[in-house]
């Protein structure tokens, strides 16, 4: 059984949902970003999603586009959150980790080559934005050979027909965003996720966890109530670049990391 399904078998025992932080590799500092997810971890993380840094983030809001430009301004890439991950298995080999990115990265380096790297650096699965279920075949093929899962995002937009290729294609979980548009945008409309949720259910048996628009730890509540689970982005990045921001040190902004994620995690605990 992967880490992944491992973590959401242990929270279904234990009527608990997943808190899954986002942050952006090598933001708001290279050093840092081992330690951020430690933290994070520390802090009530059931996963935590790996964002890579790219040059064109099409699908985020102005939010994370700064956090890869900072990361990239650093010298962040593929092979050096591949090198993040292999120091984070040294100290933590039960907490999954999945790389969120785009497919430009990923195709450079190849599609075989890339699998064994992350699967080899204890990497659990992979979100790519820009890959449509259609044209996920090799990708997938190489994937699964590692036993790595692959993650999809479905829409409030996406057709039913579309639902059952991407539920064919994903293994992991169901990554749902709760908005249209890209991260960070718009208010959450708790009735719109839980109807949206109810449809997904009815064509995967997979965990569903509901990204966009968490914010805090009271809209974080109100979409685990209705899902296995709560991806905090935008929120996240922009807490640890305000502090970075306003000269905070390493120990600041750890601390905030900490903070936050722990009233989100205190939050949804709370709606079990």
């Amino acid at each position: 059984m992967s880490r992944i399904a491992t973590c959401f078998a242990d929270l279904k025992a234990r009527n608990r949902k997943a808190v899954i932080p986002y942050i952006v590799a090598g933001d708001p500092g290279v050093e840092l970003t081992l330690e951020l997810m430690l933290a994070l971890v520390d802090s009530g993380a059931d996963i935590i999603e790996l964002g890579v840094p790219f040059s064109d983030p099409m699908s985020e809001g102005p939010v994370i586009q700064r956090g890869h430009e900072r990361a990239l301004d650093r010298g962040m890439r593929l092979r050096g959150v591949l090198e993040v991950m292999s120091l984070f298995r040294k100290h933590n080999q039960t907490t999954p980790v999945l790389l969120m990115g785009y497919a430009n990265p990923v195709e450079h380096m190849g599609h075989a080559v890339f699998a064994d790297r992350a699967a080899a650096c204890g990497v659990d699965a992979l979100l790519t934005v820009d890959i449509p279920p259609e044209e996920v075949a090799g990708l997938n093929q190489e994937l699964r050979r590692v036993g790595m899962d692959n993650i999809f995002l479905i829409a409030p937009t996406t057709p039913e027909d579309r639902i059952d290729l991407i539920a064919e294609e994903a293994s992991g979980f169901i990554y749902y965003v709760s908005l249209k548009g890209v991260t960070g945008a718009g208010h959450l409309d708790q009735d719109a996720v839980t109807q949206s949720v109810a449809e997904i259910r009815r064509h995967t048996s997979l965990p569903i966890c509901v990204g966009f628009g968490i914010k805090d730890g009271p809209s974080a509540a109100a979409v685990a109530a209705v899902s296995d689970g709560v991806v905090v982005g935008s929120a996240l990045v922009q807490c640890l670049a305000d502090v970075a921001e306003a000269g905070g040190s390493d120990v600041e902004i750890l601390n905030a990391a900490r903070a936050m994620l722990g009233d989100i995690r205190e939050h949804v605990d709370s709606c079990s």
